[in-house]
């Protein structure tokens, strides 16, 4: 990321965690074409308190305007710099299955910056076929994406069997970000960033909070 980034800057992790929610909640504004927003009603619409949402901007340096609150473009523009998002950020996605070729598909992540620009699989019979307006490209290219920084981030939708493997290719390519969405864990070296978004865990989690509501008893009969 550039010099300007959140973790350049010195940003507690569970503060960069939380700024995508502040952004999303600004877009919203913006979209409705407000000025101006106070700290409790934008901590209100990102799902936290004031006080934490106040302490979260003041690492950015902003402390908003007693009376006013904070200006919602200007603050936009800080958390965007703060994640690195006043710049564009291609994605190479690995694995062109059903999740694979939902998420090179997904028209969402232009607007926040990133573009998907390289799509890949393993399997032959799937090189060569076009998913949107790219074509799947063999594995053989990925150290080629990453020459001159075209490529900044690698997502692995394969199946769990065969995500480490594609990780090592990717961290052997040069890929120093990688979002993982195939289950299981992956190790990477120090220097490589990786998020995990792993759907069926948070459907389980959602399950036990689903079984508490609906039979409240269930934990206690566990316990015995």
């Amino acid at each position: 990321m550039t010099a300007t980034s959140a973790a350049k800057r010195g940003i507690p992790d569970a503060t960069v965690a939380r700024l995508p929610g502040y952004l999303r909640a600004l877009d919203g504004l913006v979209a409705q074409g407000v000025g101006s927003v106070s700290s409790e009603e934008l901590a209100t619409s990102s799902g936290v308190s004031s006080a934490k949402l106040r302490k979260d901007l003041s690492h950015l340096g902003s402390y908003g305007v007693r009376g006013v609150g904070y200006d919602v473009g200007h603050l936009r523009y800080q958390i965007s710099r703060a994640l690195g998002l006043t710049q564009d950020w291609p994605v190479a996605i690995i694995g062109m299955g059903n999740l694979g070729r939902a998420l090179a598909s997904y028209g969402g992540f232009a607007p926040q910056g990133f573009t998907v620009v390289a799509v890949l699989d393993r399997d032959p019979a799937v090189v060569g076929q076009r998913v949107g307006d790219l074509v799947v490209q063999p594995m053989e290219v990925l150290p080629s994406l990453t020459e001159g920084g075209q490529v900044a981030i690698g997502v692995i939708a394969a199946p769990a069997a065969s995500s480490q493997d594609v990780a090592d290719q990717l961290v052997a390519a040069g890929f120093s970000s990688i979002l993982n969405f195939a289950p299981g864990v992956i190790s990477v070296p120090d220097h490589v960033q990786v998020r995990k978004v792993d759907l069926a865990t948070e459907l389980q989690i959602l399950a036990y909070h689903e079984q508490r509501r609906t039979s409240p008893g269930a934990d206690l009969e566990v316990a015995r």
